[in-house]
């Protein structure tokens, strides 16, 4: 599932169990969840709880988001030892455009410490074919390998004033001698193809949504790759498939890659290349790709032919800020890994559906109806169950100091447990009724007072709601007529009844 639906269903089920218990507003740490965990935007989230007439509590978002932060800086704090000279270069030379191995020599090194990963090592050479992570790219990796086999993986490539940097667990034995530098070349591909693709997403959105539409920033990995971009409204379902159907008709038509690494920035610009958000062009000369019309300035690394990117499959649309979209999307084996993946859930469910001739999509709206008509029954079910449960206590209330007091344990559901709560309240006066559920390790509380009574004798459902609440390990709240309480212990149900027995 993708993250933004995953987000959308995490905060359907926050909101559907607030409005269970009765409160109006969204916990600040739960949608610090979603925002973190599922890159959720707390905009979008404060706007789809307005809709439904809820809040969003935004102090308490503040501060998990600054705890997030302290967190942050603690875990990135560095040491960084003094560079170790091996040899002067003036300029290192970036050969990754046309190979993916050299013979190269360390130039100088440095340890690095973190508190997350340890001792690391930096490592400069003479001539790497290594791109270091910049405009939106992240850099790569592969291995660095001695004359006599002694071998040091490159975890990471960076770029830190205008030199290249390998990131390595541990420093080769020779530090003094050739080593065989060698970049990891299916993560490359899959990388620049997902680079070449972001260039075509550009062009495609330009297309179909408006000149409008600029870079706004952008990030690609060997997995997947990230596009955010100036928008003023959702695309529809159409247009992204507007949008992927023109990035694949770019691909299929085996666009050479047009690569021009000598040109000049007003020279390039004035042509008609497009300078992309995140990108710096530093200098006189600039490099531009150009795949058919889609002709940018960019330092990336890119396929040789669109055909190299196989297939492009946009996986998600969200926003991120005001007037900002961002599209997730795969290309080359991460799109064969995902058909195969789609391909295994449809034999799935057609193995679950039992059917091998049946159109799956029939058999599951089929499904759909006998599901409604079954919840239908059992809503009918539960009612009649409710009516008759409704006499046997209001039959069996206690009069408790002026109180009608009624205490039971059900397995109704939440909904069939306020309605009754509600009829019984209609019919009896001086009420005080608990009742408490369960369903499997779920555990939930009901309380509903007489109106009189909370101001004749000072009850508040909400309040006395929180404190039993405790014994089915759970918490809750509401108002002073009418409050509930979820907790994980089932077990507790019946202290919680015999609780509020004393409290009255």
């Amino acid at each position: 599932m993708r993250a933004l639906d995953q987000g959308l269903v995490l905060l359907d089920s926050m909101i559907t169990a607030a409005k269970s218990n009765s409160q109006n507003i969204i916990d600040g740490n739960k949608a610090f969840e979603l925002y973190d965990t599922y890159g959720f935007p707390i905009d979008l989230t404060a706007l789809i709880l307005r809709e439904k007439g809820m809040e969003l509590d935004e102090a308490g978002f503040e501060k998990a988001m600054a705890a997030q932060k302290q967190r942050s800086r603690a875990a990135s704090e560095t040491t960084t030892t003094d560079w170790t000279e091996l040899r002067s270069d003036d300029a290192q030379e970036f050969i990754g455009y046309d190979k993916l191995e050299a013979d190269v020599r360390i130039s100088r090194y440095r340890k690095v410490t973190t508190k997350k990963d340890g001792d690391l090592y930096q490592l400069v050479f003479n001539m790497t074919p290594f791109y270091g992570e910049s405009g939106g790219q992240t850099g790569d990796k592969g291995y660095l390998e001695s004359t006599s086999g002694d071998t040091v993986y490159i975890i990471d490539t960076k770029k830190e004033n205008g030199q290249t940097v390998h990131l390595t667990k541990n420093l080769p034995k020779d530090l003094e001698g050739s080593h065989k530098a060698a970049v990891d070349a299916n993560q490359r591909h899959r990388t620049s193809s997902n680079h070449t693709a972001t260039h075509l997403l550009h062009q495609a959105l330009r297309k179909v949504l408006g000149d409008h539409v600029e870079q706004k920033g952008s990030m690609v990995r060997s997995a997947s790759l990230r596009f955010d971009f100036s928008h003023f409204a959702k695309v529809t379902l159409e247009q992204l498939q507007e949008v992927e159907n023109f990035v694949n008709a770019r691909i299929r038509e085996q666009l050479p890659l047009e690569e021009n690494r000598t040109n000049t920035y007003d020279a390039a610009v004035e042509d008609g290349a497009m300078a992309l958000f995140g990108e710096k062009y530093g200098g006189d000369v600039v490099r531009t790709i150009k795949f058919g019309k889609s002709y940018e300035l960019c330092g990336g690394t890119h396929v040789a032919n669109t055909a190299d990117v196989w297939h492009f499959k946009i996986m998600s649309e969200g926003a991120v800020a005001a007037g900002i979209r961002r599209i997730e999307a795969i290309s080359s084996d991460a799109v064969k890994d995902f058909f195969a993946e789609q391909s295994r859930h449809f034999d799935e469910i057609k193995t679950i559906l039992k059917s091998n001739t049946k159109n799956p999509a029939e058999a599951i709206g089929q499904l759909q109806d006998e599901n409604a008509a079954l919840k239908k029954e059992i809503e009918q079910l539960l009612k009649a169950k409710a009516g008759n449960l409704k006499g046997d206590l209001m039959a069996s209330a206690q009069d408790i100091n002026g109180v009608n007091f009624i205490a039971t344990q059900t397995d109704l559901d939440a909904k069939s447990v306020k309605e009754l709560a509600f009829e019984i309240e209609r019919e009896m006066d001086n009420l005080f009724l608990i009742i408490g559920a369960s369903d499997g390790e779920k555990a939930t509380l009901t309380i509903i007072i007489s109106k009189n009574l909370v101001d004749e004798k000072n009850l508040n459902a909400g309040t006395m709601v929180r404190e039993l609440g405790k014994h089915i390990q759970g918490g809750g709240g509401g108002q002073a007529h009418f409050a509930t309480a979820g907790g994980k212990n089932p077990a507790g149900i019946s202290v919680a009844l015999d609780a509020a027995k004393e409290m009255i």
